[in-house]
């Protein structure tokens, strides 16, 4: 498969999508509770559908892992030399139910474990950040690079809280509390797509969650690394796409950022079991 076509279909359904996306984020919502908290619209699962289709279209042999369809199954990683793509058709679905202008498309071409390509579109900026494997990262064309800072103590992070964070309230604050007091800022943007995506290009220098899912992440985290910068968990081991704990950041401050996750990780036993489905 040769990447330049993935790249042109994505920027097909960008074209089609950022419109819509627009258009419907100032307008009333019909929302639906999957949770106390988590939430769909019905733009969500339009596009979802629309992008779902088109993917089935143009890769009819490729593996489709998106949000909508996806959440509260168990994923498993595709097979070696698998093709998968990772959709997210809404990251930061609360903020859009709410007209609050944080949120994206976010759209992964994965080989196996291997991420190949990512796109992430933010309708309301009109920026889209794009990556492919070993060719860089962009913004709206234009090549961008993380950011210069060296000390965390000028950093300026960004995270956000899963959607059990009333249950463990205390427990995610805690990282929160050990980073406003090691960084010089902590942002909460709900986007963890787009959190990524200006880790890239240097807005912010660096990011970390709890249980992300592979649709929130993969397209990013490509972007993050080709940008320049660094993923990993939280104890600085290899980022999992399929795994619980994301960090990213400029590399710069990453040791400094992982050693302050790590100590707190060390500190406080984990209150939830190893899984997402949990």
């Amino acid at each position: 498969m040769r990447i330049g076509e993935v790249e042109q279909f994505a920027a097909g359904i960008v074209a089609e999508v950022g419109p819509r996306m627009r258009h419907a984020w100032r307008e009333a919502k019909k929302i639906e509770h999957k949770g106390v908290i988590d939430i769909v619209t019905e733009t969500d699962r339009e596009i979802e559908t629309l992008v779902t289709r088109r993917i089935a279209e143009a890769f009819p042999d490729h593996r489709l892992i998106a949000e909508e369809a996806s959440s509260g199954r168990t994923l498993s990683p595709p097979r070696e030399g698998e093709y998968a793509w990772y959709l997210d058709p809404l990251d930061g679905t609360v903020n859009f139910a709410h007209s609050y202008p944080v949120f994206s498309l976010s759209l992964a071409l994965a080989r196996g474990r291997e991420l190949q390509f990512g796109v992430v579109h933010d309708p309301t900026r009109e920026e889209t950040f794009v990556a492919r494997r070993g060719g860089g990262a962009t913004l709206n064309g234009r090549p961008i690079h993380v950011s210069q800072v060296t000390e965390l103590e000028q950093a300026l992070l960004s995270t956000g809280f899963p959607y059990d964070s009333r249950t463990h309230a205390d427990y995610y604050l805690g990282y929160f509390r050990d980073l406003l007091l090691s960084a010089q800022a902590v942002r909460r943007g709900g986007s963890a797509a787009i959190d990524l995506c200006w880790v890239a290009c240097g807005r912010l220098d660096g990011f970390w969650e709890w249980k992300l899912r592979p649709w929130d992440t993969a397209a990013g985290v490509l972007i993050v690394e080709e940008a320049g910068g660094r993923s990993s968990d939280f104890t600085g081991a290899a980022f999992d796409l399929h795994g619980l704990q994301t960090v990213a950041s400029n590399g710069r401050v990453h040791d400094a950022l992982v050693a302050v996750l790590a100590r707190r990780l060390a500190a406080a036993p984990v209150p939830f079991a190893s899984s997402h489905e949990s």
